[in-house]
């Protein structure tokens, strides 16, 4: 897994599941009654966006959770209209009632984790992300803000991968698979011990499977074409597992993984999320 939002004192509410249209930020809310059980206990606020909500313990800073939920509003709504940009992504997200869980560090993590039985979640799928490493502003210091990383995974994962499953599905055979494949020199369902050469994605996590391989694929191609793996420093901190880390490289290697996210009817973001979402109110 992968700057402090200062003054911010702003959050992102749905208007109406139906319409997905956002009401101009507002105020974090104590977790809704309808959460599972294990998330009323260990979380206590949170912020709702288009449907989809980041929950976060007492110990994380508002204005880190309000960052995240910003990032996410921004992923979603690239395009600042109020209205989720591709409204089959965002239903598949709000039908697995996708959720980012915000901790402090990673320990308070695992004990959550690690005290969950079997359906404890009710069917919710979360993707979790911790205070310590989301850094509002953190490429101007040389920081990675983990935030753009773990909300886009929800994103792709939970959403892209289902509303588009020929194009994004996390399954050998579709077209980000293919080029997946081609990146790393090769299918390999797991973890090689070693990349054959030539190979520009070489994530090397023995733990992460055929389909978490993909996840991250994405995620290195899509910030990279945005520009968040371009400042000083960044590409000797990631060049064992991605050598392409501005949009020039891409367009120039991965070629295939290029068309796919540049793609105007995959309606991906275009612009990246900085954590300062304003999209106008539905009566503005």
């Amino acid at each position: 897994m992968s700057p402090v939002l200062g003054m911010l004192t702003l959050t992102l509410t749905l208007l109406s599941p139906t319409a997905a249209v956002m009401t101009p930020p507002d105020e974090i809310t104590d977790v809704a009654a309808d959460a599972p059980a294990a998330i009323r206990l260990f979380f206590d606020r949170q912020v709702e966006v288009f449907g989809v909500r980041v929950y976060a313990t007492s110990e994380v800073a508002d204005g880190k959770l309000l960052h995240a939920a910003a990032i996410l509003a921004q992923y979603l709504d690239n395009d600042a209209d109020g209205r989720a940009d591709n409204a089959r992504v965002r239903r598949r997200l709000t039908a697995a009632r996708a959720a980012m869980v915000m901790f402090v560090d990673p320990d308070q993590a695992d004990s959550f984790f690690e005290g969950l039985d079997d359906g404890d979640l009710d069917g919710i799928e979360v993707q979790d992300l911790y205070a310590d490493e989301t850094h509002p502003d953190g490429a101007a210091t040389g920081v990675f803000d983990a935030a753009l990383e773990e909300v886009l995974h929800l994103i792709t994962h939970v959403g892209y991968a289902r509303a588009h499953k020929r194009q994004f599905a996390e399954a050998r055979g579709s077209a980000l698979a293919k080029a997946m494949d081609r990146a790393r020199g090769g299918y390999f369902e797991n973890v090689p011990t070693q990349y054959p050469d030539g190979a520009w994605y070489t994530y090397d996590d023995r733990t992460c499977d055929y389909s978490c391989q993909a996840t991250e694929y994405i995620y290195w191609g899509l910030t990279s074409v945005l520009g968040a793996q371009s400042f000083p420093g960044r590409l000797d901190e990631i060049a064992h597992e991605w050598r392409l880390n501005t949009a020039a490289k891409v367009q120039a290697t991965d070629r295939r993984l290029w068309r796919l996210l540049r793609k105007k009817r995959w309606k991906l973001p275009t612009v990246l999320p900085d954590g300062d979402y304003a999209a106008p109110g539905p009566s503005r």
